[in-house]
């Protein structure tokens, strides 16, 4: 399920987002250990995915209720999104694009 290319946190953190792409700002996000169990990894690692998402302010915990996208999360990871895609993988597209003569 994870490739070996990055960080499988990193990997986590990315289905966290997609999952708040999904399901929208304010939407309640599965728990440290649910995660880690449908996802085959260590609890630390998901915590750890998490923790980054929340110094972003991307995602918002309620003692005793538990994880929540943030107000504002939706907008702010797609346009980093689109920002990564730009930079980062649509130049390795385009220069496929030219190397197959398309």
């Amino acid at each position: 399920m994870f490739s070996n290319d990055r960080p499988i946190y990193r990997q986590i953190r990315d289905l966290i987002v997609d999952r708040i792409l999904t399901l929208g700002d304010g939407a309640m996000l599965p728990s440290v250990r649910a995660l880690a169990a449908e996802a085959g990894v260590n609890p630390l690692t998901v915590a750890k995915a998490y923790q980054d998402l929340q110094a972003s302010g991307l995602v918002r915990a309620r003692k005793g209720v538990g994880l929540f996208a943030g107000d504002g999360a939706v907008r702010a990871l797609l346009a980093a999104e689109r920002e990564a895609f730009l930079t980062e993988e649509w130049p390795r597209v385009q220069a496929r694009i030219t190397r197959l003569g398309l």
